[in-house]
C-alpha cells in the first residue's frame, strides 16, 4: 500500500497549482484516448507473455485510474478511496461462496449463477429493462457482438448446436454473394454485417471470443508479411514481384512459422 499511496501522492502533486501544466490541463474527456491506448498496450503485453512489459503496462493503466480519480476528487465528486471501496464492496457481494453468505462451490461453472444472481440485486442492474442493457457502445465491435449474443443466449435465444451455426454461416455467405452480384452497396454491407455477426456466433459456440481470435490472426499475418518483405529484399522489391512469386514467399513464411 505504501507504493500505491506514493502513486496517489505523485498524481496529486502533478495536478497541484505549481505542478505540471500538461497534467493540470487534462480532463476525463481528454484522457479517453490514453486509457484506450494503455489498455491495448496491456493486451499486447499479455499476448507476448512478456512479464517485464506486463508489469510496466499494468502501471500505465493504473496511472489512468488514479488520474481520473484525482480529477474527480478535485471537483468534489469522489476520490480514489471511494473507487477502491466500491470495487471491494462489489467483490464481496458477488462472492458469497467465499465471504460466507452461502455454501462453498467447487467449479467455475457453479460460480456463474451466483454471480448473475448477485448482480441482479444491485440497483444499477435492477433498473434495467432489457437483458442487453449496460453493454457500452464503445466496446470493440466484435467484442460487443460476442457479448450481445451471450446475453441473449442466457434467456434461451440461441442456436441449438454448432452445426446449425456453421450452416447459417454458409447461408450468409450465399446471401452476400447474391448481394454483391446484384450490385447494391447497401445490401452488400448489410449481408456482410450479417456474415460477420454469424462468424462471431460460431466462435462463441467454440468458446473463442472473436476479438481475441482476430487479434491473433492479425499478428500472424503481420509477422508473415514482414518475413515476405525481408525475403524479397525490401518493400519495393516485394512490390515488383509477380503474384505467383509473392505467393511462393507467403508459403515460405507460413512454413517457417
Amino acid at each position: 500500500m505504501d507504493a500505491f499511496d506514493r502513486l496517489v501522492q505523485i498524481m496529486g502533486r502533478l495536478r497541484a497549482p505549481d505542478g505540471c501544466p500538461w497534467d493540470r490541463d487534462q480532463t476525463h474527456a481528454t484522457l479517453r484516448e490514453y486509457l484506450l491506448e494503455e489498455t491495448c498496450e496491456l493486451l499486447e503485453a499479455i499476448d507476448r507473455a512478456d512479464d517485464e512489459a506486463l508489469c510496466g503496462e499494468l502501471g500505465d493503466l493504473l496511472l489512468q485510474i488514479v488520474f481520473h480519480a484525482q480529477i474527480a476528487a478535485e471537483e468534489g465528486r469522489f476520490d480514489i478511496q471511494a473507487v477502491c471501496g466500491k470495487i471491494s464492496d462489489k467483490l464481496i457481494s458477488r462472492h458469497p461462496h467465499v465471504f460466507g453468505t452461502c455454501g462453498p462451490v467447487k467449479t467455475a461453472s457453479d460460480v456463474l449463477p451466483l454471480w448473475e444472481a448477485q448482480k441482479q440485486t444491485e440497483p444499477e442492474h435492477a433498473a434495467r429493462s432489457s437483458q442487453l442493457d449496460g453493454l457500452p457502445i464503445t466496446l470493440p465491435t466484435l467484442a460487443r457482438s460476442y457479448k450481445l449474443q451471450r446475453r441473449a443466449a442466457r434467456l434461451g435465444f440461441d442456436w441449438p448446436d454448432q452445426a446449425s451455426r456453421l450452416a447459417k454461416v454458409v447461408e450468409e455467405v450465399a446471401e452476400l454473394v447474391a448481394a454483391v452480384e446484384h450490385g447494391e452497396r447497401a445490401d452488400a454491407e448489410a449481408e456482410f454485417g450479417d456474415l460477420l455477426f454469424m462468424v462471431v456466433n460460431v466462435g462463441r459456440g467454440l468458446g473463442l471470443p472473436a476479438e481475441d481470435a482476430l487479434r491473433r490472426a492479425n499478428a500472424k499475418f503481420e509477422r508473415r508479411f514482414r518475413q515476405m518483405e525481408q525475403r524479397a529484399g525490401g518493400t519495393a522489391a516485394f512490390a515488383a514481384l509477380t503474384a505467383a512469386q509473392q505467393d511462393d514467399l507467403w508459403n515460405e513464411a507460413k512454413a517457417s512459422d
